[in-house]
């Protein structure tokens, strides 16, 4: 395990709504996942409302290192209390060392091997990493009388749901592809440790993230990266899947409520509770990037469900989550800071 002194060089907060400080006192953070895309925007808002942060990652080749190094060096340009931790979630040797080294107040758990399709191909790794790791976290943080763990799960939980949009009480036993199966396993576990243990638990059910910093492997970084490369886009099915995508920003202001209330335990939807179907996504791609994409034609792929759609109103009565970035804003916002990148 790798652990990386803070800097004190400056910066500035990345494409997106800037934060409110000093609304709460300053709490010293575990943010697991935090040199990956939506984790990386969590350390920044973090440390910009006044707080300490350690954030926890493997760097794994999933999607290029590089990608998180530079997320990192975006989040020490601030000079903000900052630690950096290299290590591996589902060793427990390095989970403990964390511990050990800081005094954590809460944790933030973003990270977790991510994607359907992959998940298909390695189900024993997402079990280990997503499953294992979470167990390695959650023990270590009872043992160490941290009480209070906000954790990601995601919309793949509900797996083909026939009843949309998706709320919190819908059945979620008919998971269709391993990384949707580690994800409810996650809640289980939740459950279990407040039940038991008495700890705070907050679940969070992401609906397809987007915005700077967004892995390459996820459909709108995908798809804007061919368009610019003049390649065709690969559009599995007739282009009438539907996602309920989410601005990043709007997810982080779900999370960031979530470490500022007692729940016992409880799961929230993050979404933006609005449903773009993938014909109407890849054309907003191609007019923000001013070309006419080519459209390769696929079958449907296993573990695809036809629709995700959250149901936020809990989320909207208990967290005052209020999405703000509809898609055909955010799109052109995630284009313009693709363009510095691409």
């Amino acid at each position: 395990m790798t652990i990386r002194p803070r800097t004190a060089s400056h910066g500035e907060f990345p494409i997106g709504d800037e934060p409110t400080r000093g609304h709460t006192p300053p709490v010293n953070f575990l943010v697991t996942g935090g040199a990956g895309f939506i984790g990386s925007h969590v350390c920044e808002r973090l440390l910009l409302e006044g707080h300490e942060v350690c954030a926890f990652d493997d760097l794994n080749d999933f999607y290029p290192p590089a990608i998180k190094q530079r997320n990192i060096r975006d989040i020490q340009s601030l000079a903000k209390p900052f630690t950096f931790i290299q290590g591996d979630l589902a060793n427990p040797e390095d989970v403990e060392e964390a511990f050990s080294s800081f005094q954590f107040d809460q944790i933030i758990h973003l990270a977790a091997r991510a994607g359907v399709r992959p998940s298909l191909e390695e189900p024993a790794l997402y079990q280990r990493v997503n499953v294992e790791g979470t167990v390695n976290l959650l023990e270590s943080a009872r043992n160490r009388k941290v009480k209070k763990v906000t954790i990601a799960s995601s919309s793949s939980v509900y797996g083909v749901n026939s009843k949309v949009p998706f709320g919190e009480e819908d059945p979620i036993f008919k998971a269709i592809s391993p990384y949707a199966a580690s994800k409810l396993a996650c809640e289980a576990l939740g459950h279990t440790y407040h039940h038991v243990y008495g700890m705070d638990i907050a679940m969070l059910r992401f609906f397809t993230v987007y915005g700077p910093r967004q892995r390459p492997d996820l459909a709108i970084h995908k798809f804007a990266r061919r368009i610019h490369e003049g390649q065709s886009i690969p559009m599995f099915g007739d282009g009438s899947t539907a996602r309920d995508y989410t601005y990043v920003t709007d997810t982080l202001q779900g999370i960031l409520a979530c470490t500022t209330r007692e729940f016992g335990f409880d799961v929230f939807n993050l979404g933006e509770s609005q449903t773009v179907k993938l014909n109407y996504l890849i054309e907003l791609i191609g007019k923000a990037m001013g070309k006419e994409p080519r459209i390769d034609l696929q079958p449907m792929q296993p573990g695809d469900v036809p629709i995700t759609y959250a149901d936020i109103t809990k989320a909207r009565e208990v967290l005052n989550y209020h999405p703000q970035v509809k898609i055909e804003e955010g799109i052109p916002r995630f284009i313009e800071w693709f363009k510095t990148v691409a």
